[in-house]
């Protein structure tokens, strides 16, 4: 068996800057409550809360003290709810997110219809829809508008493709051009998230089979199953312990891991291969 390794994979610096950050509170206050999952991981998670921080689903869960806003981001609706509670915040939304937060804002005011390409159940797009007024849209396929818009103002989840947000683009104009006075278009997909997807779809080509690591309910390690699977047999696993022999039948494997899969969990999964091998 050879193994080979992406070329970009594993934390990107918001994932990075939200732990880091987590660490820095926990060690000065000891316990915190997190709004959500700090990031889609659950060894993260699992490792963040030995050190005190603890994972609620709803503001109802929140009750007194300091609440950690997770790299995802929060609605604007919450963060105001939070403030006037009196509660500390601890804002971790990563730069790229918060970015996309803005700008679906901005078009809102300027009157904007804002369709968000992204998966309308993921924490970070319910936060981006609610900085456009709770009035913006989530959709993977574009869109019919009844009646016609005037002023479209279009964005993406960070952790999506690229190349799918072309042609979601491209089926929205085919479909609203003819009534369009004003078109805006913004790039909100995270650089990160594009280069390990390319260099996961770089890999693909190279070896017999791929295997990605990272949370089942992680947008961008999904993504990047997906990218693979499309040119190789993939595996998608969490954790070195789900690595079964008898799927391991090709010559050639390519390793690579979402960008919140921390590099330990990246490199138990490298040994065990190896020790396969």
């Amino acid at each position: 068996m050879e193994i080979y390794l992406a070329k970009e994979m594993g934390f990107c610096s918001g994932v990075r800057r939200a732990i880091r950050i987590a660490e820095e509170a926990l060690g000065e206050l000891g316990r915190i409550k997190s709004l959500g999952p700090i990031v889609h991981n659950r060894q993260v998670v699992s490792r963040l809360a030995k050190q005190g921080l603890e994972v609620v689903e709803s503001l109802e869960e929140v009750g007194g003290g300091t609440v950690f806003i997770p790299s995802h981001g929060a609605g604007l609706e919450v963060l105001r709810e939070l403030e006037e509670r009196g509660l500390k915040l601890i804002d971790a939304t990563c730069p790229i997110v918060r970015r996309a937060q803005k700008v679906a804002q901005r078009l809102h005011r300027g009157n904007f219809l804002v369709p968000v390409f992204g998966e309308s159940q993921h924490s970070e797009v319910r936060g981006i829809i609610s900085w456009a007024g709770g009035e913006a849209m989530a959709a993977l396929e574009a869109p019919r508008f009844d009646p016609p818009p005037r002023q479209l103002g279009v964005l993406s989840q960070t952790t999506q493709s690229l190349k799918k947000f072309g042609h979601f683009l491209a089926e929205l104009l085919s479909h609203n051009l003819d009534s369009l006075a004003e078109l805006r278009i913004f790039n909100t997909i995270c650089q990160a998230t594009s280069k390990r997807q390319a260099a996961a779809l770089e890999l693909a080509g190279k070896v017999d089979q791929m295997i990605v690591i990272g949370g089942y309910d992680s947008a961008n390690t999904n993504r990047l199953a997906e990218i693979c699977s499309s040119v190789v047999p993939t595996l998608h696993i969490e954790s070195a312990a789900e690595l079964d022999p008898g799927s391991l039948a090709a010559k050639r494997i390519g390793v690579t891991g979402g960008a919140s899969t921390p590099d330990w969990v990246i490199q138990e999964v490298v040994e065990k291969l190896r020790s396969l091998a």
